[in-house]
């Protein structure tokens, strides 16, 4: 709320939720208490002491816990997603599809998200009751999502493959190791999976820059990695689509570079964008197959019989031979 604006630094609010936080465990933290209770006196905002959490380590925030070692999904909400029921409808299916804690997110569902198409008859299927079962084990295990730290740089790695893109915030933690901050990745759109290897791998970028936006914009220069050497280059190409031309001017608000890195060590995008068993199937049902027949003659005996067992299908076939015969005579007329 914008009443509270000028404490947002160590007192963000969400709608009627004010959460404060502070690094030390001295005086400051409750200087900075006393200030916004302060300020809620001034405005005539009042507290309503039940509900309030004081001196917490960890606090549930929004359905997730916050905490010093980053954010993670409440335990309880992690319990009624072990215990989901298979979804028996569309409406059902959309009500469980959740995101953000969820690696390879997009690969995994690739089965349940077809069900979701407008015209897509409701059949769960095997690979159906698979890709729910694994999604579900992705939410219980609860990974750790770090904090966003504005004080510290942040870097992008992202990816493509043949059937989807898939990108991570990261940020090295006091420590120096790589925490993971957001996990985001989507399937291609039928259009997009023609697109060529260079494309693929550049709209993987874009789509990580809009999906990260409010972290990245305006902030201090960041590093996007990726397992396509090329796209070092591509914003000196001389020769640019359209396509490319567009997407290089939505690059420009950005303050970043491009770096290599092999996609052996590129593990968290590229587990976000592949799945070797959706990869085969996605193959398989590009491959366009001929199958030869062959329709015997008819047998004279099996038709003469038919013909005594119903009049009208006797009649149909005389009626039939009677027109063939009319046709053939009235070609051979015209070609004499």
């Amino acid at each position: 709320m914008h009443l509270l604006r000028s404490v947002r630094e160590f007192a963000p609010s969400y709608f009627d939720d004010v959460l404060v936080h502070s690094r030390a465990v001295n005086g400051k933290a409750d200087i900075e208490m006393h200030r916004l209770l302060e300020l809620m006196q001034k405005h005539k905002l009042y507290a309503n002491l039940k509900k309030c959490i004081f001196g917490a380590r960890e606090i549930p925030v929004l359905g997730c816990l916050v905490g010093k070692n980053g954010v993670r999904p409440d335990p309880e909400k992690v319990r009624v997603i072990n215990e989901w029921p298979t979804p028996s409808n569309v409406k059902e299916l959309r009500q469980f599809l959740g995101r953000k804690y969820v690696e390879n997110y997009a690969g995994k569902i690739r089965p349940l998200s077809q069900l979701l198409k407008k015209e897509a008859a409701w059949t769960w299927t095997a690979y159906c009751q698979q890709a729910f079962d694994a999604v579900k084990q992705g939410l219980t295990e609860a990974p750790i999502l770090a904090l966003a730290d504005q004080d510290r740089s942040f870097h992008v790695v992202c990816n493509a493959s043949d059937f989807a893109i898939g990108c991570t915030l990261m940020q090295l933690d006091h420590e120096g190791r790589d925490r993971v901050v957001y996990y985001q990745s989507r399937q291609l759109k039928p259009a997009e999976r023609n697109y060529p290897v260079h494309d693929k791998e550049l709209l993987a970028m874009k789509y990580a820059l809009a999906k990260f936006r409010v972290y990245l914009l305006g902030n201090s220069p960041f590093v996007v990695y990726t397992d396509h050497a090329s796209l070092r280059t591509a914003v000196k190409s001389p020769h640019i689509s359209q396509r490319m031309a567009r997407w290089l001017s939505f690059f420009a608000e950005y303050n970043f570079r491009v770096e290599y890195k092999p996609g052996r060590l590129n593990i968290f995008a590229d587990a976000l964008s592949r799945r070797p068993d959706y990869a085969v199937k996605t193959a398989d049902a590009n491959t366009i197959g001929a199958v030869k027949t062959y329709i015997p003659s008819a047998d004279r005996i099996s038709i003469s019989s038919f013909r005594q067992s119903s009049p009208e299908v006797t009649r149909s076939i005389d009626c039939t031979c009677t027109q063939v015969s009319c046709a053939r005579r009235t070609a051979t007329l015209q070609c004499s």
